[in-house]
């Protein structure tokens, strides 16, 4: 299902994310580290993107992806290019709130796998009502119709200048 989605917006960075944590439940660890990456690419030096307004109830930070970069290269045992991601991972958090990502670099020093983070459990994308109504289609120009002259009892079939009436 990813796949699909991500070969008709290839721009999506949530479902890079979400492929990503997949690969990794999954073992395919160089696949995660790759949709991660994908992932941190498609936020374009943004700190977060917020998706409710696609009816995803979530918003996907750059720290985040980062930290789950991060975990990819622990089950790779890449200790120093984790380091190096978490590091990162600290410039993109938000002022005081750092705690995990301290945890988190601790445990790699001391060459710990980390687990990645994920969207939520039960979160799905799910479109406002109004949007969905808006897919149908609608006929804006009505049925086509020839009118061969305003003027009652005309009989001029054609086209010509304007006639004095």
């Amino acid at each position: 299902a990813f796949d699909r989605t991500l070969a008709k917006d290839n721009s999506l960075a949530v479902g890079f994310y979400q492929r990503g944590f997949v690969h990794v439940q999954l073992e395919m660890y160089e696949a995660a580290l790759s949709d991660y990456h994908m992932a941190f690419r498609h936020l374009r030096e943004n700190p977060f993107i917020d998706y409710k307004q696609l009816g995803l109830r979530h918003i996907l930070y750059a720290w985040e992806v980062l930290y789950s970069m991060a975990a990819a290269q622990s089950r790779l045992q890449q200790w120093q290019e984790a380091k190096a991601t978490l590091d990162k991972a600290v410039v993109w958090r938000p002022e005081g709130r750092t705690a995990i990502l301290d945890m988190a670099l601790e445990w790699v020093q001391n060459c710990l796998v980390l687990e990645p983070m994920q969207v939520p459990l039960g979160e799905f994308f799910r479109p406002r009502k109004k949007e969905v109504e808006q897919l149908d289609s609608k006929d804006f120009l009505g049925k086509p119709k020839v009118i061969s002259s305003i003027i009652p009892n005309d009989e001029y079939f054609g086209f010509e200048p304007l006639r004095p009436q």
